[in-house]
């Protein structure tokens, strides 16, 4: 499936021409550190056709098999520690979730930079695939440290995910309890791990273009801008905000990246975890897509990004929360009350529809 930045779709329907191109997801995700020592990881998730996305609490010692190509058996192993998570296309994998060791693991689209790695015949117990690799991750370890490790030890292949027919180019977020954060790519068929202090990423290009890229935005500040006088004449900024005059407000990936810092930075510390979580929710409303706003064709067909769900991982607690597109209303999965040594995988749906509380009645 091929994709195309948000600017060149939003270009494309402004001029009426009937291409066919289709829109990228446009994830965007940030940390929080509150005063309390928690760390707070939160994600958006969109794309444009329904993922079919549930709630996975994944127990100990379930045992997996990852995809090479060809649809092979890859490696084999067992979960050590028990998750939660979000997956997508009801499969028994976790696309964005924490362990019960505060480790948080997160697919984000790459789309025409990522490129996976080569399985030859001997190494095929290796491998698994791009979808596969944070279920791995939060299987195994309990820190970003031991992540990477882990990470260098399995192949991630192209395989095709069924039903879809292509491979998915991803790359992938890493935090851990302690504040740690990497973001893992697959570039011309190597491992690249990038260290990240400011926790936030979004899509495509690369990460360290991104970071490149906030050279141009050094401008930028949370105070307003003071008044200057030129010719015996006072010129004011006009209300406030006057210090973030010039943040870039469309949804391409490097404009939502600066945004991202700039509110995740600029966010007033608070002092516990679950202050945390709820400004992180508050922080990622900035980056809701509507339905319609950001749009491509695929044969024929109108396609538009929008929010699907928003999670936030309490990596300190062990607490995975959400809202999603249809309902707002906030729901969440502890680790610490969850059976981590089931027999099976529980499953918790996400779909809801929005209730709406009628206060007509209540009125004094």
């Amino acid at each position: 499936m091929k994709t195309a930045p948000h600017c060149l779709i939003a270009l494309v329907v402004a001029l009426g021409i009937n291409t066919l191109v289709s829109p990228a997801a446009a994830c965007t995700g940030i940390r929080l550190k509150p005063k309390d020592g928690s760390v707070i990881y939160a994600r958006t998730l969109e794309f444009a056709a329904n993922l079919q996305s549930n709630i996975l609490v994944i127990p100990r010692n379930m045992a997996f098999t990852g995809t090479a190509p060809g649809d092979k058996a890859g490696i084999r192993w067992q979960t050590k520690y028990g998750m939660a998570g979000a997956n997508a296309f009801n499969m028994a994998q976790i696309s964005d979730g924490l362990n019960e060791k505060g480790l948080a693991v997160g697919i984000f689209y790459m789309p025409d930079y990522a490129q996976y790695q080569a399985v030859v015949a001997d190494h095929v117990h290796q491998a698994l695939a791009a979808w596969e690799l944070p279920l791995y991750l939060l299987s195994n370890c309990a820190t970003v440290q031991e992540a990477v490790a882990a990470a260098r030890h399995v192949l991630v292949s192209d395989a095709l995910l069924k039903g879809i027919d292509f491979v998915p180019t991803f790359h992938y977020v890493v935090h851990d309890a302690g504040g740690r954060c990497v973001v893992l790519e697959y570039i011309k068929g190597e491992l690249k791990v990038h260290d990240n202090p400011l926790g936030v990423v979004t899509n495509a290009p690369t990460f360290d273009w991104h970071m490149t890229n906030l050279s141009n935005y050094i401008n930028l500040s949370m105070n307003n801008v003071p008044s200057r006088h030129i010719s015996g004449i006072t010129i004011s900024g006009l209300g406030q905000g006057s210090g973030m005059l010039g943040l870039p407000g469309d949804f391409t990936p490097p404009s939502r990246f600066v945004r991202a810092v700039a509110f995740a930075q600029s966010a007033l510390a608070v002092a516990t975890a679950q202050e945390g979580v709820l400004q992180a929710f508050h922080i990622l409303n900035q980056f809701d897509i509507p339905k319609g706003a950001a749009r491509g064709t695929e044969n024929g067909k109108t396609m538009a990004d929008y929010t699907m769900w928003t999670s936030v991982s309490d990596l300190k607690n062990h607490r995975y929360y959400f809202h999603t597109f249809d309902s707002r209303r906030i729901r969440m999965v502890d680790l610490n009350q969850m059976d981590l040594d089931a027999k099976e995988i529980k499953t918790f749906p996400m779909n809801e529809k929005e209730v709406i509380e009628d206060l007509s009645g209540k009125m004094k």
